[in-house]
């Protein structure tokens, strides 16, 4: 049986974490009714909530472990924050991404300090080189979702979440490989059990749907889920310890469209003032788009998990109003 994460595993992370990760603010969204809540992770240094999962890792490893270097295989958000945080604890660190990652993504991993390996986009090519690299050279392996000290450092924005508006009754979430929503979901259901907790997936990518309707991990092709604009959403399955954490704790999955999900990145930089990039925007997207589908609540959060976007993209998302077309939008 999976041993879960514990609420006190994720406190010891969020005292690793003081001084490193952003206590991020509560924005809100204007003029919604009911008010919706923004937990604002793109502004934290890397620009999303990656920080928090890899630093509370690389920070657990014993000194001589971290010495020799670590590596981590990533859509992009991952490598740049493993990276970031390698640099602040003088490790050596090594990113496998796929070619399709983003220039404004791998651009910030190599910034870093960090030595970029692209391989093709797929997780099976990602954790293969990641896995070589470990047997060649001794690295410690840095997993994006699936291990139990990047899910109790991605558990620390559900406590504070609690902590900053106690009467939040329910935290809508972007799901990739889980490690977010299992760490938000197990932080936050310690303090109030009765808090609802909802992911968030492209409707190109939603394996983590099809897994919680069939009770098991389900694989979606690399050719499916590479259709999202989305590209920090795209994650062919969840990983075991998040799904243990999901089928616990976690009340649902809703999908959205591309066009929704630029649409949200419109309407976040034009009338909250915030930047995201579309998969980060994908919890705000089923709080504008989808709300009949979601849990009724007074108090809804919605994580933007995310604002590493194409400035390009950005600006044609901008200029025609949200409506920009892009990979598998409709």
């Amino acid at each position: 049986m999976i041993q879960l994460v514990s609420v006190a595993e994720i406190r010891e992370a969020a005292a690793r974490l003081h001084g490193v990760a952003v206590h991020t603010a509560l924005a809100p969204f204007p003029r919604l009714s009911p008010p919706l809540l923004i937990k604002t992770e793109s502004l934290q240094p890397v620009g999303s909530f990656k920080l928090r999962g890899a630093y509370a890792a690389i920070s657990a490893l014993p000194p001589a472990d971290a010495g020799r270097g670590v590596v981590a295989h990533s859509s992009g958000n991952h490598g740049h924050a493993v990276a970031y945080a390698a640099a602040l604890l003088g490790a050596p660190a090594v990113i496998v991404v796929p070619e399709t990652a983003p220039a404004i993504k791998t651009g910030a991993i190599t910034a870093c300090g960090a030595e970029l390996v692209r391989v093709a986009p797929t997780m099976a090519a990602r954790r293969a080189a990641a896995d070589d690299l470990v047997a060649r050279y001794g690295y410690a392996l840095i997993p994006p979702f699936d291990d139990r000290r990047v899910i109790a450092g991605q558990g620390t924005i559900g406590l504070e979440i609690m902590a900053d508006h106690p009467d939040t009754d329910l935290i809508v979430v972007p799901v990739s490989g889980g490690g977010l929503i299992a760490g938000i979901a197990a932080a936050a259901r310690a303090v109030n059990p009765d808090v609802t907790i909802v992911g968030v997936e492209p409707e190109f990518a939603a394996d983590a749907r099809d897994s919680l309707r069939q009770g098991e991990r389900v694989a979606w092709p690399a050719a499916s889920v590479t259709r999202t604009i989305a590209d920090a959403l795209r994650v062919e399955q969840v990983g075991a310890l998040p799904f243990a954490h999901m089928q616990r704790d976690v009340a649902g999955i809703v999908t959205v469209t591309d066009a929704e999900l630029l649409a949200a990145v419109y309407r976040l930089a034009i009338e909250a003032h915030l930047v995201a990039e579309p998969g980060g925007a994908a919890a705000v997207a089923a709080c504008l788009f989808r709300r009949d589908e979601l849990p009724a609540a007074r108090h809804p959060v919605a994580v933007l998990s995310g604002g590493n976007i194409d400035p390009a993209l950005l600006a044609r998302v901008i200029s025609e109003g949200g409506v920009t077309p892009g990979p598998g939008a409709h």
